[in-house]
Order: C-alpha cells, then structure tokens, then sequence
C-alpha cells in the first residue's frame, strides 16, 4: 500500500482523533497511524491476518481481553498481534462515540508509556 492511498474509514479515525491533545499524525508500516508523544496509539494493520476496514489500537492487555469477551462480533486479535498490547476493530462496527473512547483508550495508554519512557532517560 503506498503511504498517499488513505484507506476506507481512516477519515474518521483522524476526525475523532484530532479532537485528543497533542496528536499528530504519521505513516507507520506504510500506513496511516495516530501517535502521541511520537508513539504510535493507533493505525491501519498492515498484516494480510488483518481484515479490511479495522483498526489497531494499543492498549493494555487486561482491557484488550476484556473488550474480545465482552465485544468479539467488534474487537478481534490474529495471531500476529496476540504478542502486542493491541485490539483489532472493526471500524463498521463502532458508532462514533465508540471509536472515540477507543481512541481514548489507546491514547491513555501510549501517552503514559512515553511519559515512563522519558523519566527514565534522566
């Protein structure tokens, strides 16, 4: 996938994303992602497991367990990603305000990673 193809439903991840503090946006494995503090919180999967139209999202994997119980017709996980703090989402799947608190969610939890990551280099 070249990095100027935006692919379907991304629009509005960086809609509802734009709306969190300090978020920019950038290409990772060659597609769209959402990073905070220079960290990538979410992006397009870019592995084939994936199916078209989610989204991965970082988070801690007590919330991702959770969510793949509570939600497993929305949140899902491949093998490729079970060894990653992420979720799989199917983006038709969630309502906007859905995708927002995902989006909160990863954002949380990247930001407090950078946040770890920068004390710990003083």
């Amino acid at each position: 996938m070249s990095p100027t193809r935006q692919p379907k439903g991304f629009d509005r991840v960086r809609k509802l994303g734009a709306q969190l503090p300090d978020v920019t946006e950038g290409i990772v494995y060659r597609t769209p992602a959402l990073k905070v503090g220079g960290k990538m919180f979410c992006c397009i999967p870019t592995n084939r497991a994936a199916e078209p139209g989610s989204l991965a999202v970082r988070m801690s994997y007590i919330e991702r367990d959770l969510r793949l119980q509570a939600e497993p017709e929305t949140y899902y996980l491949k093998p490729h990603y079970e060894g990653y703090p992420c979720v799989l989402a199917r983006l038709d799947r969630l309502t906007d305000a859905e995708l927002k608190e995902l989006l909160e969610v990863g954002w949380h939890f990247t930001r407090a990673k950078a946040k770890r990551v920068r004390k710990s280099a003083r």
